[in-house]
Protein backbone atom coordinates (compact mmCIF):
# COMPACT_ATOMS: atom_id res chain seq x y z
CA UNK A 1 0.00 0.00 0.00
CA UNK A 2 1.55 3.12 -1.14
CA UNK A 3 0.46 7.36 -0.16
CA UNK A 4 1.91 10.22 1.34
CA UNK A 5 2.39 8.89 4.82
CA UNK A 6 4.05 5.55 3.89
CA UNK A 7 6.01 7.37 1.07
CA UNK A 8 7.13 9.71 3.83
CA UNK A 9 8.27 7.17 6.16
CA UNK A 10 9.14 4.54 3.77
CA UNK A 11 6.86 1.82 5.59
CA UNK A 12 4.96 -0.84 4.01
CA UNK A 13 2.04 0.28 5.87
CA UNK A 14 0.30 3.52 7.06
CA UNK A 15 0.30 2.25 10.39
CA UNK A 16 2.52 4.38 13.35
CA UNK A 17 2.61 2.55 17.05
CA UNK A 18 2.62 5.35 19.29
CA UNK A 19 5.13 6.61 21.40
CA UNK A 20 4.21 5.63 24.96
CA UNK A 21 5.92 6.21 27.88
CA UNK A 22 6.48 3.08 29.98
CA UNK A 23 5.37 1.00 27.18
CA UNK A 24 7.65 1.81 24.27
CA UNK A 25 10.66 0.48 24.42
CA UNK A 26 13.43 -0.71 21.79
CA UNK A 27 11.70 -4.39 21.44
CA UNK A 28 8.32 -2.95 20.75
CA UNK A 29 9.41 -0.59 18.08
CA UNK A 30 11.72 -2.90 16.54
CA UNK A 31 9.15 -5.74 16.15
CA UNK A 32 6.30 -3.08 14.62
CA UNK A 33 8.63 -1.49 12.24
CA UNK A 34 10.16 -5.05 10.75
CA UNK A 35 6.37 -6.14 10.50
CA UNK A 36 5.64 -3.00 8.14
CA UNK A 37 4.98 -0.36 10.06
CA UNK A 38 6.36 2.47 11.80
CA UNK A 39 7.77 1.69 15.36
CA UNK A 40 8.66 4.18 17.50
CA UNK A 41 10.96 5.16 20.61
CA UNK A 42 9.03 6.30 23.67
CA UNK A 43 11.30 9.15 24.65
CA UNK A 44 9.60 10.42 27.67
CA UNK A 45 10.09 8.08 30.16
CA UNK A 46 13.42 7.94 29.54
CA UNK A 47 16.89 10.08 30.49
CA UNK A 48 18.87 10.89 27.31
CA UNK A 49 21.05 8.03 28.49
CA UNK A 50 18.44 5.06 28.41
CA UNK A 51 16.83 6.66 25.03
CA UNK A 52 20.67 6.35 23.55
CA UNK A 53 20.87 3.01 24.57
CA UNK A 54 17.47 1.87 23.32
CA UNK A 55 17.76 3.87 19.66
CA UNK A 56 21.69 1.54 19.43
CA UNK A 57 19.42 -1.70 20.65
CA UNK A 58 17.21 -0.29 17.96
CA UNK A 59 18.93 -0.16 15.23
CA UNK A 60 20.18 -3.69 15.74
CA UNK A 61 17.08 -4.85 16.15
CA UNK A 62 15.59 -4.35 12.57
CA UNK A 63 17.20 -2.18 9.56
CA UNK A 64 13.92 -0.70 8.87
CA UNK A 65 12.91 2.96 9.60
CA UNK A 66 11.73 3.80 13.14
CA UNK A 67 11.24 6.84 15.19
CA UNK A 68 11.15 8.76 18.53
CA UNK A 69 8.40 10.87 20.17
CA UNK A 70 9.19 13.15 22.38
CA UNK A 71 7.37 15.30 24.40
CA UNK A 72 8.54 18.80 24.73
CA UNK A 73 7.30 19.68 28.54
CA UNK A 74 9.93 17.60 30.11
CA UNK A 75 13.19 18.98 30.90
CA UNK A 76 15.47 17.00 29.21
CA UNK A 77 14.09 17.60 25.87
CA UNK A 78 18.10 19.19 24.58
CA UNK A 79 19.86 16.79 25.93
CA UNK A 80 17.19 14.01 24.10
CA UNK A 81 17.62 15.92 20.80
CA UNK A 82 21.43 15.82 21.10
CA UNK A 83 21.43 12.03 20.87
CA UNK A 84 18.47 12.06 18.60
CA UNK A 85 20.80 14.22 16.04
CA UNK A 86 24.07 12.57 16.94
CA UNK A 87 22.34 8.97 16.35
CA UNK A 88 20.75 9.64 12.79
CA UNK A 89 17.89 8.99 14.05
CA UNK A 90 15.64 9.78 10.85
CA UNK A 91 12.24 10.49 12.08
CA UNK A 92 10.60 12.58 15.34
CA UNK A 93 7.56 12.79 16.82
CA UNK A 94 6.95 15.66 19.12
CA UNK A 95 3.86 16.54 21.01
CA UNK A 96 2.78 18.44 24.40
CA UNK A 97 4.17 21.89 23.04
CA UNK A 98 5.40 24.28 20.24
CA UNK A 99 6.44 22.43 17.39
CA UNK A 100 8.59 25.89 15.63
CA UNK A 101 11.20 25.36 18.90
CA UNK A 102 12.26 22.19 17.83
CA UNK A 103 11.30 21.59 13.96
CA UNK A 104 13.75 23.89 12.43
CA UNK A 105 16.89 22.23 13.60
CA UNK A 106 16.01 18.63 13.38
CA UNK A 107 15.45 19.67 9.79
CA UNK A 108 18.50 21.11 9.39
CA UNK A 109 19.68 17.59 10.57
CA UNK A 110 18.18 15.78 7.72
CA UNK A 111 14.86 14.68 10.02
CA UNK A 112 11.40 13.84 8.97
CA UNK A 113 9.46 15.69 11.60
CA UNK A 114 5.83 15.36 12.98
CA UNK A 115 3.70 17.01 15.54
CA UNK A 116 0.89 15.68 17.37
CA UNK A 117 -2.20 17.80 17.78
CA UNK A 118 -5.88 18.21 19.23
CA UNK A 119 -7.30 21.25 17.40
CA UNK A 120 -7.24 22.99 14.12
CA UNK A 121 -5.12 26.09 15.63
CA UNK A 122 -1.80 23.93 16.30
CA UNK A 123 -2.76 22.00 13.36
CA UNK A 124 -2.29 25.22 11.26
CA UNK A 125 0.72 26.38 13.43
CA UNK A 126 2.39 23.23 12.77
CA UNK A 127 1.79 23.68 9.03
CA UNK A 128 3.55 27.45 9.15
CA UNK A 129 6.57 25.32 11.45
CA UNK A 130 7.64 23.31 8.81
CA UNK A 131 6.71 19.85 9.78
CA UNK A 132 5.97 17.09 7.69
CA UNK A 133 3.04 15.44 9.06
CA UNK A 134 0.54 15.94 11.86
CA UNK A 135 -0.88 13.42 14.10
CA UNK A 136 -4.38 14.77 15.26
CA UNK A 137 -5.42 13.00 18.20
CA UNK A 138 -8.99 12.69 19.21
CA UNK A 139 -9.67 12.75 23.35
CA UNK A 140 -10.60 8.93 23.23
CA UNK A 141 -7.11 8.39 23.06
CA UNK A 142 -4.71 7.21 26.42
CA UNK A 143 -2.52 9.32 28.54
CA UNK A 144 -1.75 12.99 27.91
CA UNK A 145 -4.79 14.35 26.20
CA UNK A 146 -6.36 17.68 24.80
CA UNK A 147 -8.28 19.91 27.10
CA UNK A 148 -10.68 20.86 23.71
CA UNK A 149 -12.33 17.16 24.63
CA UNK A 150 -12.80 16.71 20.28
CA UNK A 151 -13.13 13.67 19.59
CA UNK A 152 -11.23 11.79 16.42
CA UNK A 153 -13.49 11.42 14.50
CA UNK A 154 -14.89 15.22 14.45
CA UNK A 155 -11.57 16.46 14.68
CA UNK A 156 -9.88 14.55 11.26
CA UNK A 157 -12.31 16.02 9.23
CA UNK A 158 -11.52 19.20 10.71
CA UNK A 159 -7.42 19.41 10.39
CA UNK A 160 -8.02 17.81 6.94
CA UNK A 161 -9.38 21.08 5.84
CA UNK A 162 -7.62 23.13 7.84
CA UNK A 163 -4.03 21.79 6.22
CA UNK A 164 -2.56 20.16 2.83
CA UNK A 165 -0.04 18.08 5.39
CA UNK A 166 -0.07 14.39 5.04
CA UNK A 167 -2.80 13.30 8.55
CA UNK A 168 -2.29 10.91 10.97
CA UNK A 169 -5.53 10.15 13.37
CA UNK A 170 -5.13 9.21 16.67
CA UNK A 171 -7.63 8.09 19.23
CA UNK A 172 -9.75 5.64 20.04
CA UNK A 173 -8.50 3.58 16.80
CA UNK A 174 -7.67 -0.27 17.17
CA UNK A 175 -8.72 -2.28 14.67
CA UNK A 176 -8.43 -2.05 10.52
CA UNK A 177 -12.21 -1.32 10.38
CA UNK A 178 -11.57 1.94 12.93
CA UNK A 179 -8.21 2.80 10.73
CA UNK A 180 -10.70 2.68 7.33
CA UNK A 181 -13.31 5.19 8.79
CA UNK A 182 -10.57 7.23 9.51
CA UNK A 183 -9.12 7.60 6.25
CA UNK A 184 -12.29 8.15 5.04
CA UNK A 185 -12.46 11.06 6.91
CA UNK A 186 -9.70 12.18 5.65
CA UNK A 187 -6.48 11.03 7.14
CA UNK A 188 -3.26 9.43 5.49
CA UNK A 189 -2.77 6.80 7.96
CA UNK A 190 -3.06 6.12 11.66
CA UNK A 191 -1.69 6.16 15.12
CA UNK A 192 -2.18 3.34 17.35
CA UNK A 193 -1.33 3.58 21.40
CA UNK A 194 -3.23 1.05 23.58
CA UNK A 195 -3.27 -1.90 21.21
CA UNK A 196 0.59 -1.84 21.25
CA UNK A 197 0.74 -1.58 25.49
CA UNK A 198 -1.06 -4.83 25.33
CA UNK A 199 1.83 -6.63 22.94
CA UNK A 200 4.24 -9.24 23.52
CA UNK A 201 7.10 -7.17 22.82
CA UNK A 202 5.58 -3.74 25.22
CA UNK A 203 7.87 -2.80 28.04
CA UNK A 204 4.76 -2.59 30.37
CA UNK A 205 4.19 -4.60 33.46
CA UNK A 206 2.19 -7.59 32.52
CA UNK A 207 -0.13 -7.03 35.57
CA UNK A 208 -0.85 -3.92 33.64
CA UNK A 209 -1.68 -5.56 30.34
CA UNK A 210 -4.09 -8.02 31.76
CA UNK A 211 -5.75 -5.02 33.63
CA UNK A 212 -6.14 -3.69 29.74
CA UNK A 213 -7.75 -7.02 28.40
CA UNK A 214 -9.88 -6.51 31.69
CA UNK A 215 -11.44 -2.95 31.27
CA UNK A 216 -14.78 -2.80 30.33
CA UNK A 217 -16.87 -0.24 27.87
CA UNK A 218 -16.95 3.04 30.07
CA UNK A 219 -14.04 2.29 32.51
CA UNK A 220 -11.43 4.98 31.38
CA UNK A 221 -12.07 8.36 31.92
CA UNK A 222 -10.70 12.16 31.17
CA UNK A 223 -9.12 13.41 35.07
CA UNK A 224 -6.64 15.58 36.24
CA UNK A 225 -8.03 18.62 33.86
CA UNK A 226 -6.90 21.30 36.17
CA UNK A 227 -3.02 20.31 35.42
CA UNK A 228 -2.82 18.19 32.43
CA UNK A 229 -5.70 16.27 31.04
CA UNK A 230 -4.72 12.16 31.40
CA UNK A 231 -7.17 9.50 30.36
CA UNK A 232 -6.87 7.15 33.25
CA UNK A 233 -8.03 3.42 33.60
CA UNK A 234 -11.06 3.74 36.91
CA UNK A 235 -8.35 2.11 39.79
CA UNK A 236 -8.41 2.99 43.37
CA UNK A 237 -5.87 5.91 42.22
CA UNK A 238 -8.84 7.18 39.67
CA UNK A 239 -11.34 7.55 42.40
CA UNK A 240 -8.67 9.21 45.37
CA UNK A 241 -8.49 11.64 42.31
CA UNK A 242 -11.85 11.85 41.25
CA UNK A 243 -13.11 12.46 45.17
CA UNK A 244 -10.51 15.55 45.59
CA UNK A 245 -12.40 16.95 41.94
CA UNK A 246 -15.42 16.39 43.22
CA UNK A 247 -14.52 18.59 46.14
CA UNK A 248 -13.05 21.25 44.19
CA UNK A 249 -9.08 20.77 44.47
CA UNK A 250 -7.15 23.43 42.90
CA UNK A 251 -4.02 22.41 40.49
CA UNK A 252 -1.34 22.43 43.49
CA UNK A 253 -3.66 19.74 45.74
CA UNK A 254 -3.73 17.60 42.49
CA UNK A 255 -0.07 17.63 41.54
CA UNK A 256 0.54 17.06 45.59
CA UNK A 257 -1.53 13.73 45.39
CA UNK A 258 0.23 12.99 42.34
CA UNK A 259 3.66 13.50 43.63
CA UNK A 260 6.42 11.81 41.44
CA UNK A 261 6.67 8.72 39.80
CA UNK A 262 2.83 7.31 39.24
CA UNK A 263 2.79 6.65 36.07
CA UNK A 264 6.21 4.60 36.06
CA UNK A 265 4.47 2.64 39.17
CA UNK A 266 1.41 2.21 37.45
CA UNK A 267 2.33 0.67 34.15
CA UNK A 268 6.18 0.09 34.57
CA UNK A 269 6.25 -1.40 38.16
CA UNK A 270 2.27 -2.92 38.01
CA UNK A 271 0.92 -1.13 41.20
CA UNK A 272 -2.70 -1.26 40.12
CA UNK A 273 -3.53 -0.03 43.18
CA UNK A 274 -1.72 3.44 43.85
CA UNK A 275 -0.20 3.99 40.33
CA UNK A 276 -1.91 5.83 37.02
CA UNK A 277 -3.28 3.40 34.53
CA UNK A 278 -3.21 5.36 31.13
CA UNK A 279 -4.86 3.87 28.20
CA UNK A 280 -7.45 4.79 25.51
CA UNK A 281 -11.03 3.72 25.32
CA UNK A 282 -10.03 1.21 23.31
CA UNK A 283 -9.38 -1.23 25.96
CA UNK A 284 -12.66 -2.13 25.86
CA UNK A 285 -12.06 -3.84 22.72
CA UNK A 286 -8.50 -5.48 23.36
CA UNK A 287 -9.37 -9.47 24.56
CA UNK A 288 -5.91 -10.74 24.25
CA UNK A 289 -2.26 -9.79 24.57
CA UNK A 290 -0.49 -10.36 21.43
CA UNK A 291 2.87 -9.95 19.31
CA UNK A 292 3.13 -6.65 17.91
CA UNK A 293 3.88 -8.17 14.42
CA UNK A 294 0.59 -10.14 14.60
CA UNK A 295 -1.42 -6.72 15.64
CA UNK A 296 0.03 -4.89 12.75
CA UNK A 297 -1.16 -8.23 10.25
CA UNK A 298 -4.39 -8.13 11.63
CA UNK A 299 -4.53 -5.14 11.74
CA UNK A 300 -4.02 -5.18 7.94
CA UNK A 301 -6.26 -7.80 6.82
CA UNK A 302 -8.81 -6.37 8.30
CA UNK A 303 -8.56 -2.97 6.72
CA UNK A 304 -8.33 -4.32 3.25
CA UNK A 305 -11.14 -6.35 4.07
CA UNK A 306 -13.37 -3.92 5.30
CA UNK A 307 -12.09 -1.78 1.65
CA UNK A 308 -13.13 -4.87 -0.19
CA UNK A 309 -16.90 -5.09 1.75
CA UNK A 310 -17.41 -1.31 1.54
CA UNK A 311 -16.98 -1.38 -2.20
CA UNK A 312 -19.08 -4.61 -2.74
CA UNK A 313 -21.71 -2.90 -0.81
CA UNK A 314 -21.67 -0.22 -3.89
CA UNK A 315 -19.81 2.60 -2.11
CA UNK A 316 -16.04 2.82 -3.63
CA UNK A 317 -13.16 3.14 -1.06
Amino acid sequence: MNNRITSLFAIDFPLVQAGMIWCSGWRLASAVSNAGGLGLLGAGSMTPEILGEHILKCKAATKRPFGVNVPLIYSQVEKQMEIIIREKVGIVFTSAGNPAVWTPLLKQHGITVVHVVANVKSAVKCEQSGVDAIVAEGFEAGGHNGKDETTTFTLIPLVRQATTLPLIAAGGIATGRGMLAAMVLGADAVQIGSRFVASEESSAHPAFKQKIVETPDGGTFLALKKVIPVRLIRNPFFQKVQQLEDEGASADDLKMLLGKGRAKLGMFEGNLEDGELEIGQVAAMISRVEPAGKIVGSIMEEYDQARKDVFFNGMPC
